[in-house]
């Protein structure tokens, strides 16, 4: 009889995930069908910090037949996914929060909502201001008589590495939190070890971005104050315990 009842929640939770996954999929097809109509002037508007430092007469180029269709296509694709992540996480929420307990809850919707910010507020900061910077210095140092047209696949792909680059760099005070929480480090050791976090974060900056100082200081000052919000953050959000460990050994 108990394992008849084990095997009915199984499946009850079986159809309740097949019931997330398709609402998700749902509202991001219904995201992705309303960015379609506009996928070539979204495409036109990301390639603006390229086009605006381009040498007069130089212009993006196409060199595959099909790549003025499927670039503004994957282009369109990404962009639905952005916008649609709100809703694809709440539907991953409402799965695993009847298991959670109420303190976990309690801390994982601000942890979500914060994640989502830090991460929306990367692939600005690379939009607005890296992406100019970037170019600026490409151009500049082109060397004479090399005309730069660059091929519209392959700055989309430059451009979507950047984007994921900077959101996934900016959700480093989650990360510190999460750890904290989850006891592997405490406040403590994370401030005891700034240094060689700081060495780390300009060497993830100096692989992860394009070959430019301007580019690697863009990444590398924003992640090292944001580690130090990650260490304000963990000893906020830190059990009493880690925090009193923490009090004593500051």
């Amino acid at each position: 009889m108990a394992g008849a009842e084990g095997e009915g929640h199984i499946f009850d939770h079986l159809l309740e995930l097949r019931s997330r996954i398709l609402r998700g999929l749902v509202g991001f097809a219904v995201v992705l069908a309303a960015m379609l109509p506009f996928a070539n002037k979204m495409y036109s508007r990301l390639s603006q910090p390229l086009v605006d430092k381009l040498p007069e007469g130089a212009h993006l180029i196409a060199i595959e037949v099909a790549s003025p269709f499927f670039a503004p296509l994957k282009l369109a694709f990404f962009a639905a996914m952005v916008v649609s992540m709100p809703w694809l996480l709440f539907q991953a929420w409402s799965f695993v929060a009847p298991g959670l307990y109420r303190r976990e809850k309690r801390l994982a919707m601000p942890l979500l909502a914060t994640s989502l910010v830090l991460f929306y507020t990367g692939c600005a900061f690379a939009f607005f201001v890296v992406l100019p910077s970037v170019f600026s210095f490409l151009t500049m140092v082109t060397p004479e008589g090399v005309s730069m047209m660059t091929d519209i696949n392959a700055y989309l792909d430059f451009v979507l590495v950047i984007f994921l680059a900077f959101g996934i760099s900016f959700e480093l005070p989650v990360a510190l939190v999460i750890l904290v929480l989850l006891g592997w480090v405490t406040p403590a050791q994370l401030r005891e070890s700034r240094g060689y976090a700081i060495v780390g974060i300009f060497i993830l900056a100096a692989i992860i971005t394009p070959p430019d100082v301007i580019s690697q200081l863009m990444l590398a000052i924003p992640m090292c104050l944001l580690y130090e919000a990650g260490i304000i953050a963990s000893r906020m959000l830190a059990p009493r315990e880690a925090a009193a460990g923490d009090n004593g050994t500051g």
